[in-house]
């Protein structure tokens, strides 16, 4: 089980997204730097217990409408062969030291958490509580058993989020800009066969839920 230590991070985690968020596709602010709000988010458990997995949401307040990204990050405490490209930064973490922060939708041990997560192999921890599950994450699925062995990611980032192809002809869409759903828990969206939901806060402390993530036939 994964320990959280309550401790110092330098930079925070939104001191670094503040930089990386406006290089995505999908960023929709138009300020020179985001303000970002953490509003919420859930953990999973890697089971070789070396890779830390967060799904964050951050709120950015920099416009006069707030934009919710969501944000799923893994934390190594070296760096991920290959995957350059997707380093969000490094940070100095008080107890564990330097971290490697990146795009999880690069990351092989995040990718394969959430596919178990919905499934139902898998279950979402809550994110600042040492061995609590998080009961508010909602999920679905209705495929066959999916094998992830071997499974290395390919995302494609656009202005929807980013998409990954998924074993046995599955696409995997990650929501990046979440969009408020109107019933809660949300419904597995019309032609997904699985999905990921969860409630975050706004400024203002209402509760808002979304689809996080959906799994659909290629």
């Amino acid at each position: 089980m994964a320990v959280i230590h309550h401790t110092t991070l330098k930079p925070t985690k939104l001191e670094l997204l503040t930089d990386w968020l406006p290089t995505r596709p999908w960023y929709r602010g138009t300020a020179q730097a985001p303000a970002l709000t953490k509003s919420g988010g859930f953990r999973l458990e890697d089971p070789a217990g070396e890779v830390g997995i967060e799904f964050m949401v951050a709120t950015d307040t920099s416009a006069p409408e707030p934009t919710v990204y969501l944000t799923p990050l893994t934390y190594r405490g070296a760096p991920l062969d290959g995957a350059q490209h997707a380093l969000v930064g490094t940070m100095e973490h008080g107890v564990l030291g330097k971290r490697w922060v990146y795009d999880g939708c690069h990351d092989p041990v995040l990718v394969t958490g959430l596919v178990s997560l919905i499934e139902g192999r898998a279950q979402a921890h809550a994110q600042s509580i040492d061995g609590a599950l998080d009961p508010e994450v909602v999920r679905s699925y209705t495929g066959a058993p999916l094998t992830m062995d071997g499974f290395t990611p390919d995302p494609a980032d656009d202005q929807a989020g980013t998409r990954l192809r998924a074993p046995h002809g599955t696409v995997l869409h990650v929501h990046r800009v979440l969009t408020p759903a109107p019933e809660n828990p949300p419904l597995c969206p019309e032609g997904a066969i699985g999905h990921v939901a969860r409630a975050w806060q706004d400024p203002q402390g209402a509760g808002l839920t979304a689809v996080f993530a959906t799994l659909r036939t290629a």
